[in-house]
């Protein structure tokens, strides 16, 4: 399902990586038109209407259909003429637009099932929005990610993380397939329904084994009883899987449902993409001056602003210091938030604050055993804390709780394996479809440089400065939460025999 590729002349497009390259160089494309272009060549030879493309290139925003005109003419520059002298996008009067060139899909690498915990497991599957209208899209999402945190701070469950469920959305239900894929006995599936008000939500939770519905409920609500209705599920939930009617204690939640849609969305953005930055940046103030006492609101907004410091290339130490401030608002707001506490602590772990930021970890992880994100950063911090045996536990039980993660996370465990001296690991790892190729490839360049590798090394060096132009090992290795001197010239060491700057 994740990892396929769809290669067409001299080209080969990664959506889930956000990566196209021309004969295997990398082609500088912009989110919009990366999007716009999964989406035609994915639907090859089908006539896709300009309503359908501003969906996929701009969802849950409204833009005038000239800036769709102007990415297709973007596009058709950026690929050139196809066979020929044809275009690979075919222009349809008055309808929309066709991608005409041929297409192979490249698939990824199947997958082993996954062996059931020892515990009840259960995967919670997007919620279907069956209204006539798709801006509320961002509600049912919403509606699913809640109730994945909610019963993943149940500690007698095992919880798919949000990331690996939504690999699911808008796709043909197979419970048996999907649960082996995830690992999981249970299934929670559902649609909702908002509107004039009121809304209304079906949830069946579903046991894959053995096909037996083991609960189904609808609900039809008014509009400010939505979180009651969240808590009634996650309870009813709990009763069937553990045997007792029992939800977790209650978390802050919205008091503007403005805001709860605007978060939503905004968290949905930073997954797609971190140079989305700026976009969601408006999302979350917004979503903050509508609801001041909102904490997942300030967690993502702190997170945002440290993205801005890794990224937007502003200024370091103003970035630093209000990420620290919003994280540290989030958790005054919700103690009992898993995720604020696990910001704080990698946000802290940055300002090398170690023994704080390691009891925001230890504290995240008692609110919320099932937290993948929650392992993948602790990993990051004990790998250079010099514990790297330490990391690669945490970054495995992260795959586990999420086994179609986001790229960060292959990255996080290709790093690990460098710094356990596994270098075939490291390369095999980091060479994955998967990977966010642009940040990895300096652990790859490292480890295939240890290997002696040199000149793979180097033309890795080169790719990874194409996005990268202002990187230096000194500075980097000044900015990374390093506790190990020795695993620090490790890494230093790698980066040299690779040919990184100084």
């Amino acid at each position: 399902m994740q990892g396929s590729r769809f290669a067409f002349g001299p080209f080969v497009l990664d959506p889930d990586a956000g990566t196209l390259t021309r004969n295997d160089a990398p082609v500088a494309i912009g989110y919009r038109g990366l999007k716009l272009l999964a989406a035609l060549v994915e639907r090859s030879g089908e006539i896709l209407s300009k309503a359908e493309l501003m969906d996929a290139a701009w969802p849950s925003i409204a833009v005038e259909e000239g800036n769709l005109t102007v990415q297709i003419a973007q596009l058709r520059k950026l690929l050139g003429p196809a066979a020929e002298d044809g275009e690979w996008i075919a222009t349809v009067p008055r309808v929309g637009y066709r991608f005409s060139g041929a297409v192979e899909q490249i698939s990824g690498v199947s997958r082993k099932p996954l062996p059931l915990p020892g515990k009840p497991s259960i995967a919670v599957l997007p919620f279907v929005n069956v209204s006539n209208d798709p801006e509320q899209e961002s509600f049912a999402d919403g509606l699913t990610e809640d109730l994945i945190t909610d019963l993943s701070r149940i500690s007698g469950l095992f919880v798919i993380a949000r990331n690996s469920a939504f690999a699911y959305k808008g796709k043909a239900t197979d419970v048996r397939a999907i649960a082996q894929d995830l690992g999981v006995r249970y299934l929670l599936e559902g649609s909702a329904r908002r509107a004039a008000g009121r809304v209304r939500i079906n949830a069946q939770l579903v046991d894959a084994v053995s096909g037996e519905h083991l609960w189904a409920e609808r609900f039809d609500r008014g509009l400010e009883d939505i979180f009651a209705v969240q808590d009634e599920v996650t309870a009813k939930i709990v009763e069937a899987l553990l045997g007792r009617l029992r939800a977790p204690p209650p978390r802050n939640q919205p008091k503007n449902l403005e805001a709860y849609d605007l978060c939503m969305r905004a968290r949905k953005l930073m997954d797609d993409s971190p140079q989305m930055a700026r976009e969601v940046h408006l999302m979350l103030t917004r979503a903050v001056s509508l609801d001041p006492e909102y904490a997942e609101a300030y967690r993502w907004l702190a997170m945002n602003h440290w993205m801005g410091w890794v990224h937007w290339g502003g200024p370091t130490e103003e970035n630093r210091n209000v990420a620290l401030e919003l994280a540290r608002k989030a958790v005054a707001i919700d103690p009992k938030d898993a995720g604020c506490h696990w910001v704080l602590a990698y946000l802290l772990a940055y300002e090398r604050s170690f023994t704080e930021a390691d009891a925001e970890f230890a504290r995240a992880i008692e609110l919320d055993p099932n937290e993948g994100d929650i392992f993948a950063a602790l990993s990051d911090i004990a790998v250079l804390a010099g514990r790297a045996e330490e990391g690669l536990e945490h970054i495995r039980k992260a795959f586990r709780l999420n086994p179609f993660p986001t790229s960060w996370y292959y990255l996080t465990l290709g790093q690990a394996q460098y710094a356990s001296r596994d270098y075939e690991a490291a390369i095999e790892t980091l060479r994955r479809d998967e990977t966010y190729r642009t940040s990895s490839r300096r652990f790859l360049a490292a480890s295939l440089a240890q290997l002696g590798q040199l000149d793979e090394a180097r033309a890795e060096v080169e790719l990874f400065l194409v996005g990268n132009p202002h990187f230096t090992t000194s500075h980097w290795a000044a900015t990374e939460p390093f506790r190990d001197a020795a695993t620090l010239e490790h890494f230093v060491e790698g980066y040299r025999k690779a040919g990184l700057p100084e």
